[in-house]
């Protein structure tokens, strides 16, 4: 099989950069080219919509990755209500965020985070990336909407952590998203880049404190948000801003787990940076894993080799210090252990306790978010 003109000659930095990426694939089956990839040093995948079609094949897509590498993290964007991918339904629905943050019982959500995670667990997925951290204060932005526990900091940051409990209690690893906070905008970053006008005293008042409470609750990953907050950097998005991943996410609030990417392929990004330069900005700013092939366009070994080249070349010219690297490929496997140490643990455990059980606070819930 071709090459598409990979670095040769460095081979532990080829290593180092296949484990910072988190791409996904297309079928409903293990690519060859992903089984390759494993070997040399790819520590995530992402699956999307196309690549479910059934619990029985999604638990064999998982099993097949697994036995290329037990701790292999495998990640999913699966909240409850509408944003569920096919496949992954069950036969009870779960309301989702807006739903569960309008009711406002902790309790349920924490039950309805925990049967997302039972479902995710029995399907061998190990991270989702959940829950929505996003405060969305005005009901008219159109981008986050319904995904957010609602318009208070207070209700969102309760929710979040209640999240942030259940689903890891089940076994499968949350990811708090999209930081410093996705709400107060009106663009969608697929199309082009938000910008958050809040001055940062009002950004640390209200946009911060659910990222802090999901902290505080056991959070080990966090996604940052291709979003411009011109508080902490007015030049570059905070998902390739050191200002904001490594001055404030880890400096001012003492994050020490794993800053993953929102997909480098979304407009915000990509259209001024192009992919690989934008993969390249977001792990020198201080980003641990990089989100890429959301779109069928990306999702392909071609994306996979171009982005690993490109991270080793950076390196090579000075553009990516070869520590920063190393680190985040360090962060990528510890995370990787300790998320394949959850999964196990609660294979162990009776998985039944706090089901969400369909009680009626649960069904009240979900008649809210029809």
């Amino acid at each position: 099989m071709a090459d598409h003109g990979r670095i040769s000659g460095h081979p532990r930095l080829l290593r180092l950069a296949h484990s910072v990426l988190q791409p996904g694939f297309t079928g409903s089956a293990v690519p060859d080219w992903v089984r390759r990839r494993i070997s040399e040093g790819l520590a995530s995948v992402v699956l999307f919509g196309r690549n479910i079609h059934g619990p029985e094949q999604v638990a064999a897509l998982t099993s097949a990755l697994h036995a290329e590498n037990p701790d292999l993290v495998i990640a999913l964007d699966e909240e409850a209500g509408d944003a569920t991918r096919p496949g992954a339904r069950t036969e009870a629905f779960r309301p989702g965020n807006r739903a569960l943050g309008t009711l406002d019982d902790i309790d349920v959500t924490e039950r309805v985070a925990h049967g997302v995670g039972r479902d995710l667990h029995a399907l061998g997925i190990t991270l989702s990336y959940t829950p929505s951290a996003d405060v969305d204060p005005d009901p008219h932005h159109p981008v986050i909407g319904v995904h957010s526990f609602g318009a208070r900091t207070d209700v969102v940051s309760r929710h979040a952590a209640a999240w942030v409990r259940g689903l890891q209690s089940a076994g499968v690893a949350a990811c708090a998203k999209h930081f410093p906070g996705h709400g107060d905008t009106v663009v969608s970053r697929r199309l082009g880049l938000p910008q958050v006008p809040a001055r940062a005293g009002t950004v640390a008042l209200t946009a911060l404190p659910p990222f802090i409470a999901a902290m505080d609750a056991g959070v080990r990953a966090v996604m940052t948000g291709h979003l411009l907050v011109p508080a902490y950097d007015d030049r570059r998005p905070a998902t390739l801003s050191r200002a904001v991943t490594q001055d404030l996410l880890r400096g001012e609030l003492g994050f020490t787990g794993l800053v993953v990417t929102d997909a480098v392929e979304m407009g915000a990004v990509a259209d001024r940076y192009g992919v690989a330069g934008a993969t390249v900005r977001a792990v020198a700013a201080g980003a641990d894993a990089v989100c890429v092939g959301g779109g069928h366009a990306h999702a392909d070994e071609r994306t996979a080799a171009r982005l690993a080249d490109a991270l080793v070349r950076a390196v090579r010219d000075g553009r990516l210090p070869e520590e920063r690297l190393t680190e985040a490929a360090s962060r990528v496997q510890e995370f990787a252990r300790w998320s394949g140490g959850l999964r196990r643990d609660a294979a162990h455990s009776d998985n039944r306790a706090g089901a969400d059980s369909d009680p009626a606070a649960v069904r009240r819930a979900a008649v809210r978010d029809t």
